[in-house]
């Protein structure tokens, strides 16, 4: 068993090192892995990739992504925009502060952290030098406030973890509306502190009837998602579905923004780019999984992890240092079905609720989009705003300790995590 577990991680790591994509690398490893100790007929490989995206839940994750790229191309967007900072208008470092809100009212609606960063980068970017925030700082707010999309419903993050888990992905939308706010703060806070040194008072600019409309209809779109599911009326699928005929409805009557012509193509094209990516890591990542469940590698190892400390907390510190380093070298869809089928069961042992320990690990994963040398959420910034990587990863540094906080008092406090869920009985 030693030696399958040694070849398995040991092939993983020299191709990261090798700089092989990860996705490759962990399809790789473990095909590699199954011929070298014929653990499981070829036959058996091709079910595993073909089951691990024949999955009703995982539809979701196409369908909110066209939902975010849609959004981020018609004027709702940049009518909420404009009420936003309307409301923050006048107060020092007020557009970065609008940032972090614009960025947690977005993830309501699209459920994943690059796209947000992508979307809004190209509307938030130049308000943001303009509004005197030095640019390097400004990229990594965008980088940093992006991570809110896979912490608040309708995260594409916690319908993965509910997959992996068998967690109820209501429970989880439910339990992290408190977490991602409280993230949101803890930016803001940063900001304020930040702009208090270099940051002039930001313009207010003027607001019509049309902003306002625009802000009341994009907002609507979050109500009928997290609205839907609970109401019983959609599933978590079914909602992200409604989301999209909506979006599609109002822009038809009211805007035609997406119906100008490549526009809607376009937004469909990104969509589809994106959820290619998402489903294969996914597809490969089950392989993966599929072998440290077939050489009982998940309980070998989580056993050893009990042998360090029983201490629920200590334990809980334990495995977010480790998920928090191996945020800075592996994504996040690959670190859930790799170390949630190890970790989760200990953790439960120990009375930890998986639920808790679904929005500990994406706020974790959030952490690890800005933490080089992999931050995803620091490349798309990097991208839109021609900033090196190098730069953005010292600019990034208040904000991560930031959610390091919100972190630890999420780690601390379960309640916080919980009270939503318990409160209405999902």
């Amino acid at each position: 068993m030693f030696a399958i577990g040694f070849t398995l991680f040991g092939l993983f790591f020299v191709l990261l090192l090798l700089e092989i994509p990860v996705a490759f690398a962990l399809g790789l490893a473990a095909t590699s892995t199954i011929f070298l100790f014929q653990l499981a007929d070829p036959l058996i490989l091709v079910q595993t990739l073909f089951s691990a995206l024949d999955s009703y839940t995982l539809l979701a994750i196409p369908l909110f992504l066209v939902v975010g790229h849609l959004l981020g191309e018609s004027q709702l967007a940049r009518h909420l925009l404009q009420a936003v900072l309307y409301t923050a208008g006048g107060i020092r470092g007020g557009t970065a502060v609008v940032t972090v809100i614009v960025s947690l009212l977005f993830a309501g609606i699209s459920g994943s952290g690059p796209a947000d960063v992508a979307a809004l980068g190209i509307l938030l970017f130049p308000l943001l030098k303009e509004s005197g925030f030095p640019p390097s700082r400004s990229a990594a707010l965008l980088a940093a406030g992006g991570g809110i999309g896979i912490i608040v419903p309708p995260s594409i993050a916690l319908i993965i973890y509910g997959v992996v888990a068998e967690t109820s992905i209501s429970r989880l939308f439910l339990a992290g509306v408190i977490p991602g706010i409280l993230v949101s703060t803890s930016l803001i806070f940063a900001v304020l502190v930040l702009a208090k040194r270099d940051t002039p008072p930001s313009p207010q600019p003027s607001l019509t009837a049309k902003d306002i409309t625009g802000t009341l209809l994009a907002l609507v779109a979050p109500l009928l998602i997290l609205g839907g599911i609970y109401l019983g009326i959609f599933t978590p699928t079914e909602s992200a579905g409604a989301a999209v005929l909506y979006i599609l409805t109002i822009d038809a009557i009211f805007y035609r923004s997406l119906f100008q012509k490549g526009v809607l193509a376009q937004a469909l094209i990104k969509s589809a780019r994106s959820a290619a990516q998402i489903l294969f890591i996914i597809a490969n990542a089950s392989l993966f999984a599929f072998v440290l469940h077939q050489t009982q590698l998940t309980e070998i190892l989580g056993q050893a992890l009990l042998t360090i400390t029983t201490h629920k907390i200590l334990l809980l510190l334990l495995v977010n240092v480790f998920i928090l380093g191996a945020g800075c070298f592996i994504d996040a869809i690959s670190i859930m079905y790799i170390f949630v089928p190890i970790f989760l069961p200990v953790l439960i042992q120990v009375g930890v609720d998986p639920v808790h320990f679904g929005i500990l690990l994406t706020i974790n994963l959030a952490i690890g989009q800005i933490t080089p040398p992999v931050g995803v959420n620091l490349f798309v910034a990097s991208s839109f705003s021609g900033i090196e990587i190098s730069r953005l990863s010292r600019a990034v540094i208040p904000f991560i300790v930031a959610e390091l906080i919100a972190l630890g008092l999420i780690l601390f406090f379960p309640w916080l995590t919980l009270f939503l869920p318990d409160f209405l009985k999902v």
